[in-house]
């Protein structure tokens, strides 16, 4: 694939040294900046024959096979249009947009031209939480009850972010969008979310928007997503995830604490030592790839596939709408303190129905609450009469 990279900052860069690493076959041949110094020197890093600071005339370029949107919240949405309105195949960053409206104005947008619509969000393809779905969708760890995904750092690198207007909030959409996603996935997509409830503060930074939140997402199958953000955080990128199933539990960290760990007195040359890292000196946790770690690489792989077998990726603009119609409960029920419910102008997944609970049978008489090896190599079960609720203790000696 040819791309068209619109924005010249951060993630930009990230994304093209994912996409031109490794011997990799599609490549970033255009780059529009609104700022020309920016996008002259883009082009120069990457050794990329064009650059533009007309967005309209590098998403039109006729080289150009797929556009791919790295630019500020509050430009997703104009960047998007634009791209629909030329035919051409687009791929956006997290968050799709800054509130469900905008979301499902960009996904009616996508389907309406006929073009791909492909959603990035990167923690979603890390080879942890890959390997995990794998485990969940085999049913290792039966049925998901509740997960709990953590993203908490510093705060972000860009002006922009810090501009609750630009932006559409803070930490809940910076951060809350990954987690939400990552949640979804374990949960079940075609499990609706129902209702949000959410604390949010603005704990250190003179800021409009929040820099600490933690939401609890109900679905309607009774699982329960919680999500932890903080732009407070100090140390470092704290990437973490939890699954607990009826059967089993996922612990994943996918960033901070992954098995590499040094020790500098800081007396070398100052260098990058992973994303978010506030020292250079003392105990430092570096991260190999930071890429392949962050899921780049297996992203791009499923988003370029996906266009030449003319299929949904893992990630499709509807699932930035509904990440964004989640976000906006949260943001609704951290100004009212009350439990919000989801607004799904569009819901493509399963209809919710009332949930029967299926209690373990021991025998005809009992239900089995709990069995397990006592100390002494005793067996105790505790069971509950199926008719009069009565609770018993039953001990086999070893």
């Amino acid at each position: 694939m040819k791309i068209a990279m619109l924005g010249s900052g951060f993630i930009a860069r990230f994304y093209a040294e994912s996409l031109h690493a490794q011997r990799r076959k599609d490549h970033v041949i255009m780059v529009y900046s609104r700022n020309q110094a920016n996008a002259e020197r883009f082009a120069k890093d990457y050794g990329l024959p064009f650059y533009s600071t007309s967005m309209e005339e590098a998403i039109s370029h006729p080289d150009v096979d797929v556009v791919l949107i790295s630019l500020p919240n509050h430009l997703h949405e104009a960047a998007v249009l634009a791209c629909a309105k030329a035919k051409k195949h687009v791929i956006c960053t997290k968050p799709l947009g800054r509130n469900a409206q905008e979301a499902k104005r960009m996904l009616d947008a996508v389907e309406e031209a006929g073009i791909f619509g492909g959603y990035l969000e990167d923690l979603c393809y890390t080879p942890k939480f890959l390997k995990s779905m794998e485990s969940v969708k085999r049913g290792d760890i039966g049925r998901v009850l509740w997960t709990k995904s953590r993203e908490a750092h510093p705060g972000p690198h860009s002006d922009w972010f810090w501009d609750k207007e630009k932006s559409g909030g803070g930490a809940i959409i910076d951060l809350g969008c990954h987690c939400v996603e990552i949640s979804r996935n374990f949960i079940g997509k075609n499990i609706k979310p129902v209702e949000v409830m959410c604390w949010a503060d603005t704990q250190v930074h003179p800021i409009d928007a929040e820099d600490h939140a933690i939401g609890l997402v109900k679905y309607a199958n009774g699982a329960i997503g919680q999500f932890e953000v903080s732009w407070t955080f100090r140390g470092g990128m704290d990437l973490r995830d939890e699954v607990m199933g009826t059967e089993g539990t996922i612990w994943v960290n996918s960033f901070l604490r992954t098995g590499f760990e040094m020790f500098t007195t800081g007396k070398g040359d100052d260098g990058y030592v992973a994303e978010k890292a506030e020292s250079n000196s003392g105990w430092l946790f570096p991260v190999g790839d930071e890429a392949h770690e962050l899921g780049y690489p297996h992203m791009f792989t499923d988003m370029f596939t996906a266009i030449e077998e003319n299929r949904d990726p893992l990630e499709t603009f509807y699932d930035g709408y509904v990440v964004n119609a989640i976000l906006d409960a949260a943001f609704k029920s951290a100004d009212s303190k009350t439990w919000e419910p989801v607004i799904l102008e569009d819901w493509r997944g399963d209809e919710p129905e009332d949930r029967q609970k299926d209690w373990e049978s021991y025998d005809d008489d009992h239900y089995l609450i709990k069995d397990e090896i006592l100390p002494n190599g005793d067996v105790a079960v505790i069971l509950k009469h199926k008719k009069t609720g009565k609770v018993s203790k039953k001990v086999t000696l070893s």
